[in-house]
C-alpha cells in the first residue's frame, strides 16, 4: 500500500460515518488534514432524485462563483471578424475558426471552456463528438454561445463553472482551492448548492437532493447535513 493510502485511511477514520456535516464544518476538518503537497481543489457533489435517462428532468446549468475558483481558466473561442478580435482583447488563450476546429477535431482539448458565436455554432457542431463527451460543448444555455464573446469571457475567468448531471443522475461542481479562507470556500459552496436547487426539474418528484457531500481532489467526502439544503 502506497503512503498516500495510508494517509486517506488514517484521515478517513477520523470521520463519524453516519454524521451530517454544517458547511464550514466539513471545509474547516478537510483544510486541517489535507491530503497532498499542492493546493488541493475542494468540490461538492449531488445524488438527485431524478430519472437521468427523461430529457425534462435533466440538471444543467450556470453560476458565478462569489470568490471565483482560485483556478487560471483556459478559454478558446470560436469566432471570425469582430467578434475574434474582441475575444483577443478579453484574454481568450485561442481564437480562430476553421483552424480550431482543425485542431480540435485532432484530438487538442488543452482548454477548459469553449466559447462560439451563433454563426460559428454551424460548424463547431461538428465537435460534438469531441467537446460533449468532455462537457467542453458551446452551448447557449450555459452562456457559451453568443455574440459577446468578451462579456462571456470575462464572467468564466471571474469565476464562472458550468454543472450538468451526468447519467447516473450525479452533479460535481468545483468551488475553490485549498488555500481560501474558510468563510470564502463556505460562501462559493453555499452559492452552489443554491444554483443546483433552482435549477430543479419542474417534473422531477419527490426528494430532490438525495445526498450532498463535499471533498478535495485526494481527500474523502464528508456528507452536508439536510439543513443546509434546506436553508
Amino acid at each position: 500500500m502506497t503512503v498516500q493510502g495510508k494517509k486517506y485511511k488514517q484521515v478517513k477514520a477520523k470521520i463519524d460515518p453516519v454524521k451530517d456535516h454544517e458547511v464550514e464544518e466539513a471545509i474547516r476538518f478537510l483544510q486541517e488534514n489535507k491530503m497532498a503537497k499542492f493546493d488541493e481543489t475542494f468540490e461538492v457533489a449531488f445524488r438527485l432524485g431524478v430519472d437521468p435517462t427523461k430529457s425534462d428532468q435533466s440538471v444543467r446549468g450556470t453560476l458565478v462563483l462569489p470568490h471565483g475558483t482560485g483556478k487560471e481558466v483556459r478559454i478558446v473561442v470560436f469566432a471570425t471578424g469582430e467578434a475574434a478580435e474582441a475575444a483577443k482583447e478579453a484574454g481568450a488563450a485561442e481564437v480562430g475558426f476553421e483552424d480550431l476546429i482543425k485542431k480540435v477535431q485532432g484530438g487538442w482539448t488543452d482548454f477548459d471552456v469553449a466559447v462560439a458565436t451563433p454563426e460559428a455554432m454551424k460548424e463547431v457542431r461538428k465537435l460534438g463528438k469531441v467537446l460533449g463527451p468532455r462537457g467542453l460543448m458551446p452551448n447557449p444555455k450555459t452562456g457559451s454561445v453568443t455574440d459577446d464573446v468578451a462579456s462571456a469571457i470575462q464572467q468564466f475567468k471571474a469565476g464562472r463553472v458550468e454543472f450538468k448531471m451526468d447519467r447516473h443522475g450525479n452533479v460535481m461542481v468545483p468551488f475553490g482551492k485549498r488555500s481560501f479562507p474558510v468563510e470564502a470556500l463556505a460562501e462559493n459552496c453555499r452559492a452552489v448548492i443554491k444554483a443546483i436547487k433552482a435549477a430543479r426539474p419542474a417534473a422531477a418528484k419527490g426528494l430532490y437532493i438525495k445526498r450532498c457531500t463535499i471533498s478535495t481532489t485526494m481527500g474523502p467526502g464528508l456528507r452536508v447535513t439536510s439543513r443546509e439544503l434546506a436553508a
